[in-house]
């Protein structure tokens, strides 16, 4: 099969390359799936998953993309849950061969059924971005209705889920971004929009629950701006700020079938909005790693055709 590869550690996104793998091999409670579409993570270069495996061994060359839409092929012993035929998406394990493949073995239970109504490239884009959203803002910020969530990087994939499923949770959003996105992020749904390269940030307010997706400064701000009893939750890195009266979390987005299943019925109903933006085909996939201009929305790899 095709697959997008990675093999030399220090040539950055210059390493990737197209090239012939092996079938992937479906084990114990594993499905095989044909990708349709693929999601990635242009960061995805520096995490160590991505060249060792969960015993420290090497594992190149790999291929990254972590999100996938597709169509079953075949199942590993033990697999129950999921059909030969059947239509899924999900998300693969950090520390195995990734999406950017004409096929891919998943572990079952990171998988949820997919509508037949919902594009598998839509479909792509939404299982880091969702569950990541939905487990910051209420697994791990306890974000609840009537109070304040403020949400860094608004009009990012992340972001603009996260305003989303605030808002229809019954939050108060406040989001944050280039004065560029304040339109798009207010159409979303947010309350109040704050520009971070013009205004200062305590021009949010304090809040609940603050969502961080960008570190560094932002990061360190932000804790000052959670009220007590309050949560900063962030993807970007380990805080080394905390709130005075308040918690500090980092977190790694988990799978979870049922969550999925939620998501993708939210997007089938129209309560939820998924921003895709280009969608380039397996060719141009190391060509994505690296884009020449800003493309709002998520960036999705068209491996197959339905």
């Amino acid at each position: 099969m095709r697959a997008l590869t990675v093999s030399d550690r220090d040539a950055g996104t210059d390493g990737l390359a197209l090239t012939d793998l092996p079938h992937p091999h479906a084990a114990e409670n594993d499905v095989v799936v044909r990708v349709h579409a693929a999601g990635f993570t242009r960061g995805e270069l520096a995490w160590p998953a991505t060249w060792t495996d969960r015993a420290g061994r090497d594992r190149t060359p790999s291929v990254p993309g972590h999100e996938v839409s597709g169509v079953v092929t075949g199942l590993g012993y033990g697999t129950t849950g999921l059909t030969v035929g059947q239509r899924v998406f999900g998300l693969t394990d950090w520390a195995r061969d990734g999406t950017l493949a004409e096929y891919v073995a998943v572990e079952a239970r990171n998988l949820a059924p997919l509508p037949a109504d919902v594009d598998h490239t839509v479909a792509a884009a939404l299982p880091v971005s969702g569950l990541t959203a939905w487990q910051g803002l209420f697994d791990h910020g306890g974000l609840t209705v009537g109070r304040t969530v403020l949400v860094h990087g608004a009009a990012g994939a992340v972001g603009s889920i996260a305003v989303q499923l605030a808002c229809t949770a019954g939050a108060r959003v406040i989001g944050t971004g280039r004065a560029a996105d304040r339109d798009t992020v207010l159409a979303l749904g947010a309350h109040a929009f704050v520009d971070l390269q013009a205004d200062p940030l305590d021009a949010a307010g304090q809040a609940d629950v603050v969502f961080d997706v960008i570190g560094g400064e932002v990061l360190e701000q932000s804790a000052a701006l959670v009220r007590p009893g309050g949560t900063l939750v962030t993807i970007a890195e380990p805080p080394t700020v905390r709130p005075d009266d308040g918690r500090a979390v980092f977190f790694v987005v988990e799978p979870d079938r049922a969550r999925l299943a939620d998501l993708v019925q939210r997007v089938r109903e129209g309560r939820l909005e998924v921003r895709v933006g280009a969608v380039r085909p397996l060719a141009e996939a190391a060509a994505a790693f690296t884009p020449d201009r800003r493309v709002p929305g998520r960036t999705i790899i068209r491996v197959a055709q339905d």
